[in-house]
């Protein structure tokens, strides 16, 4: 059929980082907000996606510290309770505009990247009907 996508499983195994940026498209279609929001979802080593996806609303703008205590103490408690210390934290930054990058996305990252381990966590933009990685997922 023209113009049909198929979805990624969600059973799928995520092992590159083309592929988690298909399987943000895929949980957050259409990438088009109203307000801004952080979701994480989480995978294990072997790749695959737990069954669950958290939508953080009403993100501010700017990062808060305290928002990313928080956010550092769940990825830490899933990867410990549901993947045996293994695990991988994919974060989407969900917000109205266009899809380019902006300083404030850029702000985000940084201070993330103070709280998590290298590694562990990737970060993707949707905006503006696109979702575009910002932190390298998967390898």
């Amino acid at each position: 059929m023209t113009g049909m996508t198929i979805s990624p499983s969600p059973d799928a195994p995520v092992r590159a980082a083309a592929e988690l940026t298909d399987r943000w498209r895929a949980v957050l279609e259409p990438p088009v907000f109203g307000a801004r929001s952080m979701w994480l979802t989480w995978f294990g080593a072997d790749g695959r996606q737990l069954p669950l996806v958290i939508p953080v609303d009403d993100l501010p703008l700017a990062p808060d510290a305290a928002l990313l205590v928080g956010l550092r103490d769940v990825h830490e408690s899933v990867v410990v309770d549901q993947l045996g210390g293994v695990g991988h934290l994919a974060l989407a930054l969900c917000r109205p505009g266009a899809a380019a990058v902006t300083g404030d996305d850029e702000a985000w990252a940084e201070a993330l990247r103070h709280v998590l381990d290298e590694g562990s966590w990737s970060l993707h933009v949707a905006a503006g009907g696109e979702v575009r990685p910002l932190v390298a997922g998967p390898s």
